[in-house]
């Protein structure tokens, strides 16, 4: 990996991969994002790992795509080159991902974060998607994800004005999880992680899918998907497990089958 760093056990049972461009404040081109592709494949693999965090540094997340890539594109260049693909295999990773944001969370890093399943940012986070300042608009998700997460109104606002909200406005609106100092991200996105990583490894595999589908269909399809899930963790050892020890008075031990 040239982009990134990637720390299978950074806590137990926790993986971080860290984007590493920093002179480039992260700016996201065609082999980090497929580097980002690679390690989530090979860490949906690897059984030792539960939750991902994924961050930048104190300064940014990701400042933005690489415009210096795209710039002379053809749109017929960027139809062969078919970035996003990319994305939507990120977006496939069935373990809980949590982003741990500081600094800037522009454009393409914007989006990043919100493929996230949660996000801790420091109180320096600033997230935008300012495309439309450079004669575009958002393509890996920002108009859709950012509308279901805080609304018509506040998204139209971001898209169309390209305009930053803090990270504290950003918390306000239902965006990110938590707001800390900016010494502390990383560690709350790794307590948060440890307190997911206790659980059920298949529970939360399921829960993750069935939360995520409720964004994607009606209310009774998604119950159905809901009750499918729900049924299919009384086929795992770690129900069991769960179940008894609740009876029993003590700690599971879940051991993700």
């Amino acid at each position: 990996m040239e982009f990134i760093l990637v720390t299978p056990q950074a806590r137990p049972a926790v993986a971080l991969i860290q984007l590493n461009r920093p002179k480039e404040l992260n700016a996201l081109n065609l082999q980090l994002m497929q580097e980002i592709r690679d390690a989530l494949k090979a860490l949906d693999e690897d059984d030792a790992v539960r939750v991902v965090v994924i961050t930048g540094n104190e300064r940014a997340f990701a400042a933005g795509a690489d415009i210096k890539q795209m710039a002379g594109k053809t749109a017929i260049d960027m139809l062969i080159t078919d970035q996003f693909s990319t994305w939507d295999q990120i977006r496939k990773f069935r373990k809980p991902l949590i982003g741990a944001v500081s600094g800037f969370a522009l454009g393409g890093g914007c989006e990043l974060a919100m493929t996230c399943d949660m996000l801790v940012a420091s109180e320096t986070a600033q997230f935008g998607q300012p495309e439309i300042r450079i004669g575009t608009m958002p393509g890996a998700g920002g108009t859709q994800r950012l509308t279901r997460a805080v609304g018509k109104a506040k998204a139209m606002e971001m898209v169309l004005t390209g305009e930053f909200i803090s990270a504290q406005e950003a918390h306000r609106v239902g965006l990110v999880n938590r707001v800390v100092p900016v010494g502390q991200y990383l560690e709350e996105a790794y307590r948060l992680a440890a307190s997911i990583a206790a659980m059920s490894p298949v529970a939360a595999r399921l829960a993750k899918e069935s939360v995520n589908r409720s964004f994607e269909t009606h209310l009774d399809e998604g119950l159905h998907f809901e009750r499918k899930n729900f049924y299919l963790t009384f086929a795992s050892e770690d129900q069991k497990e769960g179940m008894a020890a609740f009876v029993e008075k003590r700690k599971p031990e879940f051991k993700g089958r």
